[in-house]
């Protein structure tokens, strides 16, 4: 099984559209979670990340960063590994969809 993507997102933010042509370049399959008007969540994602803005990913529930993150990933080569890692079973921390 390929790994656990997940993206969480707002509707008009380049930075988002760019990691997600970036992970489908790759044939990764990812999970968006639209945070634009979930004000519960989006506070969620400060505390667990320590970051406001959008795109936040995690792959098997290991926070990556956002876009520039995940493209810095690609440049070092180590992308394909993460994305190719099995994913874990599920533990206290790992991100709610």
């Amino acid at each position: 099984m390929p790994a656990e993507v997940l993206i969480f997102r707002t509707q008009f933010c380049g930075y988002c559209v760019r990691a997600k042509v970036l992970l489908e370049k790759k044939g990764a399959a990812y999970r968006e979670v639209d945070v634009s008007n979930d004000q519960e969540r989006r506070s969620w994602l400060v505390d667990v990340t320590g970051r406001r803005t959008v795109p936040q990913i995690f792959i098997n529930g290991r926070h990556i960063g956002g876009f520039h993150e995940l493209a810095n990933l690609e440049k070092r080569g180590a992308l394909d590994a993460l994305l190719a890692e099995e994913p874990e079973p599920l533990t206290v921390g790992r991100p709610r969809p």
